[in-house]
């Protein structure tokens, strides 16, 4: 069944009122009567539980839409760890029943680093619409709440982050969202427990990073202890650079270790962290200035990649592992976005309608909230064998980094501009367009 929406209306002087309608399945109608045609094929979307997403279910798109969704996402995770209740209440889902017990040792602290990951650009934005304060100021509260419960030794959700190197992964992630909400979660969060946060992260240096990307959660958290004011270590952020610079493969994608895998890490993971750890660094020492420039153009490259790999339906291959993950696999498209950095010939625009249609295939999907509003293993819908051995409940909050763009405000191009057709759409709708190419500089001639 699909279910209609309305995407961008307008009238201009002398010009009939057209529609852009996209459906949930991400196609998408330009007239009334395909919107009508549309409509009358489709049944309501079920309701989204939260203030804002209740306010923003049904034929919401674009910003409504988008906030909507990512409240329905992260209220169960921050609502619990703000009470001190995650622990008792969050569901724990892994690969198999065998799988659960050592999982539960970290996915709690996995769904909140996640979370937040996604969340922070839109809680840091001050120039929200009227209709987003309210519900982004109580989250942003509760944010805060959470940060410091889990470093509480009197508090149920303490996380030990000592208990294993799968927390070494997810203090880079909460340090990542930090470090993208600078004000609200952190110069607003209590003395009190921004000491003991930072004592908790440094835990995770006895965790030595695999060779693989790893190497960039080990980056990560140096680069925030640096920004936090506090001693930071060089060796772990050299070691990553390095390694990274040795493993580009070209065109824009860099190996997971020494050999090239066909997944999203190099958006999961390792081109957003690698630009972040390089520009936070950067205010402490030069001697990585001279990569950054290579490691953006890179990103560059791989965001028009990752903008052509979304369907026309929305849908994108489901390569590799961590396909859980769902549309957090566009976790560098978003950011380039979020930096107004996207590659030539690909709109803001575009980029919307694209990821609007990817979260929509993949958490509009039946089955992927359970009856407590939890996310579930699945890429579309609950496709529990999906989860490798490492995945479990709180991995899955990873899907909130496609969500980044809510950090630019209403007036910026990428909510402004009227809906339109990305890369895979045009073409297949028979549109000429330029071909694509390769990013690649010829070497100097010999003189």
């Amino acid at each position: 069944m699909v279910k209609a929406r309305l995407v961008f209306g307008f009238r201009s002087v002398g010009v009939p009122r057209t529609m852009i309608v996209m459906a949930t399945d991400g196609s998408v109608g330009r007239t009334r009567r395909e919107f009508l045609g549309v409509v009358s094929a489709g049944a309501a979307v079920g309701g989204i539980p939260g203030r804002l997403a209740a306010n923003n279910a049904g034929d919401a798109s674009g910003r409504p839409y988008w906030t909507g969704m990512l409240a329905r996402a992260v209220e169960p995770v921050l609502e619990n760890l703000a009470a001190g209740t995650l622990k008792a209440k969050m569901p724990v889902e892994a690969a198999t029943e065998g799988d659960v017990p050592k999982r539960r040792l970290f996915t709690h602290f996995e769904a909140f680093g996640r979370a937040m990951c996604g969340l922070a650009p839109w809680l840091e934005l001050a120039d929200k619409p009227p209709g987003e304060i309210e519900d982004a100021r109580r989250l942003a509260g509760l944010a805060r709440k959470c940060l410091a419960n889990i470093t509480d030794p009197g508090c149920a959700d303490r996380m030990d982050l000592g208990a294993g190197p799968q927390n070494l992964v997810d203090a880079a992630f909460l340090a990542h969202a930090i470090l993208r909400a600078k004000h609200e979660l952190w110069e607003k969060l209590e003395p009190g427990a921004r000491d003991r946060l930072i004592a908790a992260i440094k835990t995770v240096r006895q965790f030595k990073p695999g060779n693989n990307n790893w190497l960039l959660f080990a980056a990560m958290v140096e680069a925030f202890l640096a920004w936090a004011g506090t001693d930071w270590q060089e060796g772990p952020i050299e070691r990553a650079v390095a390694s990274h610079e040795e493993w580009y493969k070209g065109d824009g994608v860099y190996g997971d270790g020494p050999e090239f895998h066909w997944d999203y890490y190099n958006s999961f993971v390792i081109q957003p962290m690698y630009i972040d750890v390089l520009e936070h660094i950067a205010t402490f020492t030069d001697k990585w200035s001279q990569v950054l420039p290579k490691v953006l153009a890179r990103a560059r490259r791989y965001a028009a990649i990752q903008e052509r790999l979304i369907a026309p339906d929305g849908t994108y291959p489901a390569i590799g592992r961590s396909i859980a993950y769902r549309c957090g696999a566009f976790q560098l498209l978003a950011q380039m976005a979020l930096r107004d950095q996207l590659p030539e010939g690909v709109s803001p625009a575009q980029v919307r309608c694209a990821l609007e249609a990817a979260m929509r295939r993949t958490l509009g999907a039946n089955g992927t909230f359970d009856e407590g509003g939890w996310l579930r293993i699945g890429l579309a819908g609950h496709q529990q064998r999906l989860a490798e051995g490492y995945i479990s409940t709180g991995s899955l909050y990873l899907c909130t980094a496609a969500f980044l763009p809510l950090g630019l405000p209403a007036s910026h191009p990428f909510w402004s501009g009227p809906a339109a057709d990305w890369t895979a759409r045009s073409l297949w709708a028979g549109k000429d367009m330029k071909a694509d190419h390769s990013l690649y500089i010829a070497p100097a001639r010999p003189r």
